[in-house]
Parts: structure tokens; C-alpha cells; sequence
């Protein structure tokens, strides 16, 4: 899933490429993609493309005097830019191709989502604030005023583990479960240590490790292009993704934890004491 940084990329990728074109047409594909009815997707024909403002992990395309085109990418979701659109209509139900934004002179955009779990979602709204997802929104973690003593704050009387709560888009938003994991490890901290039990040592320990795992992760992405983000994110992650690999800090085996639809990554010995975590899914398979 897109996170923070790559779409915080993304944005930048669509602003140099967006800006100030004419959008022609937009066309949902995928039956399941269009969540919003009012305006219409017709209000953004004829209009320029002011900017692209990133929301958590939304992404928001602004036209000059009228509506906002605002993209949730899911689990599997993604975009891809032409620099001309292919010829052939896009055929509903066939493939990956979920929406497909026209632009003035030829170029234009797709987002397309892998998997049979169809989650990409795409609203015209006045105002990305309409979008349920974004007004519900947790502070943006890498503003100016998100300090520590804000972030100390959020987690004031949360009784949920520690990784969970860093997941919750309404605590702080953008936040998935990757860069959840790499915060942890940055941080020394299980992923299931309560919040509700952090000194203030350890809510300044993970203060700093998310700010900076997050800023070099947002270094690491700008300016590339949207084609190579995936593999500029898996290339950077030390922990999430690699079970079974040596942990780049102590050289422990980094060990998984899954769950129904996900799994967690971590390092013993960086983070739990040198303690494996109950797997429980693999538990209930061995009974």
C-alpha cells in the first residue's frame, strides 16, 4: 500500500506533470471505483489543473475555479502517466485499469489497482474535506506544529498497542503498516507494547524515530518517478518485508507476526528483549 512518503512522491509527480493542463475527461473503468455522484465527473472537463495537494494517503487534484478530483489508491492500487493515452477505450472489467484521466493535447493518466479486492476509490467533491476519509483525518505527521508534545497528546490514554495506533489514520495520518514497522524498529519498541504505558522517554524515542524514519523515507522518494517508487520503497525498508533476513543492526533474524489480511515485521533483539511474539494464526494451525 502507498504510505506517507511514496504518495507525498506521487503528489510532486503529478504537480510537474498536471499543472496548469486542461483536463479533457475522466472515465471510471472499474464499476467500484467512483464514490461521489455530486458534481459529476463532467464538472472537471474543460477546467486547468491548479495543483496536487497530498491528504494522509490521499491525493487531491485541484482545478482552477471548480472541482477537486481526489484519489484513495487502497491496499493494490497505483497511477501510471502517458505521455499520450493509448488509442483504444478503456474496456470495463478487463484488467487492472480502475479510472483513466484525460488530458488536453494527448497525455493523460490511469489508476489501476492489482487484485481481485477492488479498494481504489476516486470522488469529485468542492472540497476535499467532503471526502469522509479526509475529514476524519489525524494531524499530518510531518507539519511543523505535529511536535513532540502534540504526539504525546494523541497517545494520552490509549489503551491499543503501540503499532495499531500508529496505523489509525484519525491519531496521525499516513501511517501504514510498513512504515509502522520501521518506525518500531528505529525505535527499539515492541509493536505491541500498550501506548498507554510509554514513558516519556520512550514517547520521545519514538517521536524522533517516526519523524526521521518518515523524513528520509519522503528524501529517498523525491523526484522520482511514479514507475520506480515501488522499488525505492522496498529497497528502503530494514525490516518490513524481510522475515527470515538478518536485521541491518544487530544481525538477529528478523521474525513475522500475521494476521488475517496482514503480517508485522520486527527484530528480537532490537525490540522485544530477544522474546519472539506469539504468532497466533500460525498457533492456531499447529493445534
Amino acid at each position: 500500500m502507498p504510505e506517507l512518503p511514496e504518495v507525498e512522491a506521487l503528489a510532486g509527480f503529478l504537480a510537474e506533470h498536471l499543472t496548469g493542463r486542461t483536463v479533457e475527461r475522466v472515465v471510471p473503468v472499474a464499476v467500484s471505483v467512483l464514490k461521489t455522484y455530486d458534481p459529476p465527473l463532467g464538472a472537471l472537463e474543460g477546467r486547468t489543473v491548479a495543483g496536487v495537494q497530498r491528504y494522509g494517503k490521499f491525493l487531491g487534484v485541484a482545478t482552477d475555479g471548480g472541482p477537486h478530483l481526489v484519489l484513495h489508491l487502497a491496499r493494490a492500487g497505483w497511477l501510471r502517466w502517458h505521455e499520450q493515452v493509448p488509442v483504444a477505450p478503456p474496456r470495463p472489467g478487463r484488467g487492472p485499469l480502475a479510472l483513466r484521466l484525460y488530458l488536453a493535447g494527448g497525455a493523460g493518466l490511469d489508476a489501476t489497482e492489482a487484485g481481485t479486492q477492488k479498494r481504489l476509490a476516486a470522488y469529485c467533491v468542492q472540497d476535499p474535506r467532503d471526502v469522509p476519509g479526509i475529514a476524519r483525518l489525524g494531524p499530518d505527521p510531518l507539519t511543523e506544529d505535529f511536535t513532540e508534545q502534540v504526539f504525546a497528546g494523541l497517545l494520552r490514554g490509549e489503551r491499543r498497542q503501540i503499532k495499531g495506533v500508529l496505523r489509525d489514520q484519525e491519531v496521525i495520518a499516513g501511517i501504514g503498516n510498513a512504515y509502522s514497522d520501521e518506525i518500531l524498529h528505529a525505535a527499539r519498541m515492541s509493536p505491541f507494547k500498550p501506548a498507554a504505558n510509554l514513558t516519556e522517554e520512550e514517547v520521545r524515542q519514538l517521536y524522533e524515530a517516526l519523524r526521521a524514519t518518515l523524513g528520509e523515507a519522503v528524501e529517498r522518494s523525491r523526484g522520482q518517478a511514479a514507475g520506480e517508487l515501488k522499488a525505492e520503497k522496498k529497497s528502503g525498508l530494514r525490516v518490513h518485508g524481510r522475515t527470515g533476513e538478518p536485521c541491518p543492526v544487530c544481525g538477529d533474524t528478523i521474525r513475522e507476526v500475521s494476521f488475517s489480511d496482514s503480517s508485522l515485521q520486527y527484530c528480537p533483539t532490537c525490540q522485544t528483549g530477544g522474546k519472539p511474539l506469539a504468532d497466533r494464526r500460525l498457533s492456531r494451525l499447529l493445534k
